[in-house]
């Protein structure tokens, strides 16, 4: 049973969505665990969609910690099919200032001890990965993302720039970067960098679910000669000023996510799965069954 098609997983700074109506909370247990906290259930812009804090309410989980594999489980069980992340990330180009906002196309994976595969106990799938996000979702969160800056902008909001793509690097964490890891990430060209992207993305397609991040531009990491190099209280500072737009733009985009998808997010595990169905246990089969069910009949 379909509960919501929609949902917003919520980073540091967004740990509700107070404009939810008719809201409930759903405890899932996964066989990956429990997820991240309680999946909150409730109507926005005239549909039913399902909230997560990512680290927790009160945010008590560190990125390292996170509970991916079960968050994205969980959601899929609900029925939904999209997924808006938002993240604040730091910039690594002079261009994305702190409070503008980076819908990013491109991940680098720098992380080292996370769990970033629901496929690694008898069951063998290789997805294409080649572009991390859905290209639908993400242009649909531009465009609403831009207009809000737009408007938030023109009525006198301490509000930045809004940017179409990006090259997003995940570091493990919990530490910032060095100056020299900052300097090397832009050697690369990468444009921003966070924590929290992978393996949620990963995962997510695996899951046969649409992937977008709303990146919220919070410092300019440890490189930047004269701006102050990245702490806490600078990330918080400026994450809080970017709450407000943020939920502004994942409400214009609601209305907008088609019934129907058309991208190949929807059938990523087609022809991924290599396993032979002979050697692959019931037990198995109906531990994944969210997640594989329709191809592992």
């Amino acid at each position: 049973m379909t509960e919501a098609r929609i949902a917003i997983i919520g980073g540091s700074g967004l740990y509700e969505m107070d404009a939810l109506t008719n809201v409930r909370e759903v405890e899932i247990d996964t066989p990956f665990g429990n997820p991240s906290d309680a999946v909150i259930l409730g109507d926005l812009e005239g549909m039913q969609v399902a909230f997560l804090a990512r680290h927790g309410r009160g945010h008590r989980i560190n990125p390292t910690r996170l509970p991916v594999r079960a968050n994205i489980y969980a959601l899929k069980t609900l029925g939904v099919e999209w997924i808006i992340s938002v993240s604040s990330v730091g910039s690594l180009k002079e261009a994305l200032k702190p409070l503008d906002f980076v819908v990013p196309d491109q991940l680098i994976d720098r992380t080292r001890q996370r769990a970033s595969t629901f496929f690694d106990d008898g069951l063998v799938a290789h997805i294409a990965f080649a572009d991390p996000f859905c290209p639908v979702l993400s242009g649909l969160l531009y465009k609403s993302a831009q207009q809000t800056c737009t408007e938030r902008s023109r009525s006198g909001a301490d509000v930045g720039s809004i940017h179409r793509s990006g090259t997003y690097v995940v570091m493990e964490g919990p530490a910032f970067s060095t100056k020299a890891e900052s300097a090397l990430y832009r050697s690369w060209d990468a444009d921003i960098i966070g924590m929290t992207a992978l393996p949620e993305a990963k995962l997510a397609r695996e899951a046969e679910i649409c992937y977008a991040t709303l990146a919220c531009v919070t410092d300019y990491d440890c490189w930047h000669e004269t701006a102050e190099s990245v702490t806490v209280e600078v990330v918080v500072a400026n994450l809080m000023k970017n709450v407000s737009t943020a939920k502004e733009a994942l409400r214009g985009v609601l209305p907008n996510i088609p019934i129907e998808r058309s991208c190949s997010c929807a059938s990523a595990l087609r022809d991924a799965i290599i396993t032979s169905r002979d050697r692959i246990p019931q037990e198995l089969k109906e531990k994944m069954q969210p997640i594989t069910g329709k191809y592992l009949i």
